[in-house]
């Protein structure tokens, strides 16, 4: 059992009044950092995302006011310019208000925008990083994101932008022709298209990718295959999102690193 007063000392206050911005992770609460662990304890209100793990949300008080904001694709959902004026009103109630984001705030995850209209607001806040599904959900599908011998560069790539379509600003063609490993956010939507403009870009049909659905959780699946396939052997495999994309060299360490359906077994 874990004394969890030795790492009391590490705490900081959440004060009345404070908005913290907290990373949840991918999914697994073992991924928690301890100021997320330390803030979850202390909120008075947690503003939280649709896919954060439910073991994470209960892990605020019973007594703290949980609200769900999460965006659901191609559903009707809070809209961004909605959630920073809860967080701001929130604060000036006095509260002690978390905002819980999946992964980290700061990746794909609007944190920039919330923060900016906090300061606009005048609410005084804290970041507290999380580990981001491209990295964590890499390593619990045993996928290195680099290995000596296959690459020293890494992209990471969303697969579609504000407007839900298949991001426009990203040249895929240029990324698959100079970046050998990319990690692709969201990817779900597009996932043919993105493949097909990877081969157009210079990639080999036959090259290894995976896709990672609900990673570091018990639901957790992979899905190994070929970008020429990716998007037939996904559907076939009826995988949904939340996911994540990678193609490159290093899905093939896979077969030497996969360890967590053994450890969670």
């Amino acid at each position: 059992m874990m004394d969890t007063n030795r790492y009391a000392r590490f705490a900081a206050e959440l004060e009345p009044g404070w908005v913290w911005l907290v990373g949840a992770g991918p999914g697994d609460p073992g991924l928690l950092t301890l100021h997320a662990l330390s803030a979850l304890e202390q909120a008075e209100v947690l503003v939280h995302d649709a896919l954060v793990d439910a073991r994470i949300v209960a892990l605020a008080p019973e007594t703290a006011e949980r609200i769900d904001v999460g965006k659901r694709g191609w559903h009707k959902s809070p809209k961004q310019s909605e959630i920073s004026d809860l967080l701001v009103d929130l604060a000036r109630q006095g509260r002690r208000v978390v905002r819980l984001k999946g992964g980290d705030p700061f990746v794909f995850g609007r944190g920039a925008e919330e923060t900016r209209a906090l300061v606009e607001a005048g609410i005084p806040f804290r970041i507290v990083p999380g580990i981001t599904a491209g990295i964590g959900g890499l390593a619990y599908a045993g996928i290195p994101l680099t290995t000596r011998s296959t690459n020293d560069v890494v992209a990471f790539v969303t697969g579609h932008d504000e407007s839900g379509a298949m991001a426009r600003r990203v040249k895929w063609e240029d990324l698959a022709a100079t970046v050998p490993v990319l990690v692709v956010y969201m990817p779900m939507r597009s996932l043919a298209d993105i493949c097909k403009r990877m081969i157009a870009g210079g990639r080999d049909g036959n090259e290894s990718c995976a896709v990672i659905a609900s990673a570091s959780t018990p639901a957790q699946r992979v899905v190994v295959t070929t970008l020429s396939r990716a998007a037939a052997d996904v559907a076939a495999a009826g995988i949904q999102s939340p996911a994540m994309f990678v193609v490159g060299p290093v899905v093939d360490w896979r077969r030497w690193v996969d360890w967590f359906k053994a450890a969670a077994g």
